[in-house]
């Protein structure tokens, strides 16, 4: 009798390529002093006052308060940023909070043109390698402003960080923003810069579009680079705060790094073909058994 396992080991074989480990990226700025934050008149700065760090008795103890804008280091616009009467911070849905990535690099476009705004192009140049963008998608731009993170003038690409008028960084383009909303479901749009929209911008319609469509905006997400274009999960840990405009945020990424997403629906395939197969190898052995008892 021939033994039909060439597909058990096959599987055996191609299963820890699909379940690996995942990996677990940081996709956030420590919220801390002269941090690149939006100026504007009665915009407080960020402060830590410490009120105990030291030994209370016989034990340690730690506790502080803080002050700090809504809309600085990474962090989440709330649909009510630019848009009256949508969503406020406590309103947002939790399952609006967790998506699909979807990464939009355009790192030698921002090099070469530091107002380089993200274009209906470039989501149509993602779609034609990567796939459609999925339901539920959290769209990042990755123009590599992240390395500039640490320095305010860099950031702004200005000597004048208190001066909007003076900054020039990468966004999206209106028109881009505007197609994706009407033909593709997404619950966030965040960036690796300041803003969603670019440096230039007086008008702010990005801002405006995605707040009326109650799309969250993220700005100045880190390590954009550091995750796939496709095939992670974001976790937007939004603070809740009440009747806020936005606020700090906590942004993870997850991936599997052992297994390129492009290719999960080919391994799903061959597996899937492969338990065919070895269901067929089964029945095949116990019909010829069958028959020899005969």
């Amino acid at each position: 009798m021939k033994y039909h396992g060439s597909s058990v080991i096959f599987i055996t074989v191609l299963l820890p390529l699909i379940s690996g480990e995942m990996k677990v990226i940081d996709l956030t700025w420590a919220h801390r002093k002269d941090m690149p934050q939006w100026p504007g008149e009665g915009i407080p700065k960020f402060n830590l006052n410490i009120i105990n760090r030291g030994f209370l008795a016989k034990f340690w103890y730690e506790i502080n308060s803080f002050v700090t804008p809504e809309h600085a280091g990474t962090h989440f616009d709330s649909p009510a940023h630019f848009s009256k009467g949508k969503w406020r911070a406590h309103e947002i849905p939790p399952e609006r909070l967790i998506g699909p990535a979807v990464v939009i690099d355009v790192t030698s476009q921002a090099e070469r043109d530091h107002d380089y705004r993200v274009t209906k192009s470039d989501f149509d140049r993602y779609e034609r390698e990567h796939g459609r963008i999925p339901y539920g998608a959290i769209v990042l731009m990755n123009s590599g402003w992240g390395s500039r993170f640490q320095d305010k003038n860099l950031v702004f690409n200005s000597e004048k960080v208190d001066d909007p008028s003076t900054f020039h960084f990468p966004g999206y383009h209106e028109d881009a923003i505007s197609w994706l909303l009407t033909n593709r479901n997404v619950s966030m749009v965040g960036v690796d810069t300041p803003s969603v929209d670019y440096g230039q911008s007086t008008t702010f319609k990005v801002h405006m579009l995605l707040g009326e469509n109650g799309i969250i905006g993220l700005e100045n997400v880190a390590n954009t680079d550091q995750i796939p274009v496709t095939g992670a999960t974001i976790f937007v840990g939004a603070i809740k705060l009440f009747d806020g405009s936005g606020g700090p945020a906590r942004i993870l990424a997850t991936f599997d790094p052992q297994v390129s997403h492009e290719f999960k629906t080919t391994w799903i395939v061959v597996i899937v073909t492969s338990l065919l197969l070895g269901i067929y190898g089964v029945y095949s052995t116990c019909f010829k058994i069958r028959r020899a008892r005969q």
